[in-house]
């Protein structure tokens, strides 16, 4: 029996409560299913060649043919009485954590108990719930709750909490009847009491956490509830108790690249790239000669059916794009970026230079005004406990950490285009490089509470996968100028995005220095133009002046100013805090890592010389 439970827009479906992510609705929980489950009908195209190569040179996705959005339809009435009430249009979930508990009894029982009614609203799908029916404290039948406590692993296994092995210390034949009880107002684990009142066991919840309590929880099953099995060869890692909602319970394991214009040296693939909204349903000669007859064609019509007919094609399966794109998604992005009078405008991309903003003309090369850009992403998997973001990409990650979306080697990904704007700003490389030389020390700093991080994380080898202090500098301007443009041009603080291009001149393809400021909102906040306009000169000059400014002091000095990368383990940044340069997750591409406020302006636990020296920094 299926019924709809509530809404989700498509970006949140795919990279936020995306394949085996935990969906918290009003009344009750459900999990995502994989892949295997999605319908097809409704579901479009996302047509991207170069994300499409790069998505089938990941191991396991070889097969992967097509990037599909998620399935949608732009209305469907649902009749109440009919049926079960449900759209056909969806993706499907399933009530998961399995464990519910009635408020006023304060029962903890499983739904196959059968203890539990679903009942379905077709007239507002977000009030089904689940009731206890025969609640002896209650007239009506009060709606239940999910258990909020979960047990999961760092190789993205996720399960009902071990509640009936817990309470009695292990295996037990008991005919349990578990009552979970609250004293006091906190809601700490300390507080909270599960007792079985068939054999009178009880257990505080304070003993499920802490690595001193580990050995209190069973070994890992290896349970992977959005597919509906286990691991074939079980799972060695232990299991932690983490809490229903949880923000490290589901992280996106995802690729993202900009929509680039095809390059002119293939006019036909250029005119096929133009034309594509018209030419994507063709599949067979027919349909190409049928477009002839009926003149639709236009500029195509120099060309003969067959090769109109293989270039759709190449475009359609990412054939076009070379294996060095796959390998390196940033590096055409920026060949573009770095000579803006060579891309070609299209719908989806149109650059132009700006010039260079008065009073920095000895730092920076060049700024872009990016006033159309196409963001597109595919989903890949996701991991548990641990953030993708701890590694420098996505081939790093481990196989076993990375949750699969499918029993099986899909043949499609989900994948989501967004289209807003943003500005380019180009920095000298003269300027960076001898900055560089001069932060040695930074260097070594960062460096070491890299080397640190991993280590404590058993991510090997320690030393892989540093970005650099260029990347830091970057990075940290990047941050300081998100908070101040969107305080002028009206775009929320998540809405602003940022891609960085840093990269040592003896890396492969050459050095870049560069930052990329974009709105990729699925509503119409990404066409406002306000980043563009912010991208003008003086414009520009003005509020990299007052970024810098608010840099020199934080609200949390001198706490802030006197942080500095962690030895031991537990951060990678140094001054900096909520209070001046985090960002919200959708902004940040390395989770608020990387991060030195003190590399930028002089500060008061500064010892480096910054790469804007002393300014003359408006009043």
């Amino acid at each position: 029996m299926k019924a709809e439970v509530g809404q989700l827009r498509p970006s949140q479906l795919l990279f936020s409560f995306g394949v085996g992510a935990v969906v918290d609705l009003p009344h009750l929980s459900a999990m995502v299913m994989g892949l295997d489950d999605w319908p097809h009908r409704y579901a479009a195209e996302i047509v991207e060649p170069r994300l499409l190569t790069a998505v089938r040179a990941q191991p396991l996705f070889s097969a992967v043919d097509r990037l599909l959005g998620p399935p949608l339809e732009a209305e469907v009435s649902v009749t109440p009485g009919q049926g079960n009430g449900a759209a056909p249009v969806g993706v499907p979930v399933a009530a998961f954590p399995q464990w519910l508990r009635c408020p006023r009894c304060d029962l903890l029982a499983p739904i196959s108990t059968r203890l539990f009614d679903l009942k379905r609203d077709p007239y507002h799908p977000d009030r089904t719930r689940f009731v206890h029916a025969n609640c002896q404290k209650a007239k009506n039948p009060p709606a239940v709750l999910p258990a909020r406590f979960l047990v999961a692993c760092d190789h993205g296994h996720l399960d009902d909490f071990p509640w009936v092995e817990f309470v009695h210390k292990g295996k037990t034949s008991c005919h349990f009847s578990l009552r979970l009880r609250e004293h006091g107002i906190s809601g700490e684990a300390k507080d909270i009491e599960i007792r079985c009142e068939a054999c009178g066991s009880s257990r505080r919840m304070s003993d499920a956490f802490g690595e001193e309590n580990a050995e209190n929880l069973p070994p890992c099953p290896g349970r992977r509830p959005h597919l509906r099995d286990r691991e074939e060869d079980g799972c060695t890692q232990p299991q932690k108790a983490i809490l229903l909602g949880a923000s490290n319970s589901w992280f996106a394991v995802s690729l993202s690249l900009l929509s680039l214009p095809t390059e002119a040296l293939d006019p036909l693939a250029a005119l096929v790239d133009d034309r594509w909204a018209d030419l994507k349903d063709c599949q067979a000669l027919g349909d190409v000669d049928f477009m002839r007859r009926k003149r639709l064609l236009g500029l195509l019509e120099d060309f003969p059916n067959e090769a109109i007919l293989q270039a759709i094609e190449a475009h359609r399966t990412g054939q076009g794009a070379s294996a060095e794109d796959a390998s390196d998604l940033k590096r055409p992005e920026w060949a573009l970026f770095a000579n803006p009078q060579k891309a070609r405008a299209t719908d989806d991309f149109q650059v132009r230079s700006a010039g260079k903003p008065p009073g920095f003309e000895d730092l920076i090369d060049d700024v872009i005004l990016v006033e159309r850009v196409r963001e597109v992403r595919a989903l890949l998997g996701f991991t548990r406990i641990e953030s993708p973001g701890n590694y420098s990409d996505v081939g790093e990650l481990p196989a076993g950490r990375r949750a699969p979306l499918s029993r099986h080697a899909p043949r499609w990904v989900p994948a989501s285009e967004v289209r807003g704007e943003g500005l380019f700003i180009r920095f000298k490389e003269e300027a960076v490089a001898r900055w560089c030389q001069d932060a040695a020390a930074a260097q070594e700093a960062f460096f070491a509470a890299h080397r640190h991080w991993r280590a404590a994380r058993k991510i090997d080898p320690p030393a892989a996968g540093f970005p650099g202090i260029r990347y830091v500098l970057l990075h940290t301007l990047s941050h300081a100028l998100m908070r101040q443009h969107v305080l002028e041009c009206g775009y929320s603080a998540a809405s602003v995005r940022e891609r960085l291009y840093a990269q040592n001149p003896e890396d492969d393809g050459g050095a870049m220095a560069g930052i990329l400021l974009y709105t990729a909102a699925p509503d119409s906040e990404g066409t406002l133009g306000g980043l563009v306009a912010l991208g003008k000169p003086a414009n520009l000059a003005r509020h990299l002046h007052q970024a810098l400014e608010a840099m020199q002091l934080c609200a949390s000095d001198p706490l802030c100013s006197e942080h500095h990368p962690g030895q031991d383990g537990l951060s990678l940044h140094g001054a900096a805090c909520h209070a001046c340069l985090f960002a919200p997750e959708t902004s940040c591409e390395r989770g608020n890592k990387y991060l030195d406020r003190s590399l930028l302006v002089p500060t008061f636990g500064a010892s480096e010389r910054p790469f804007f020296g002393h300014p003359e920094l408006e009043a």
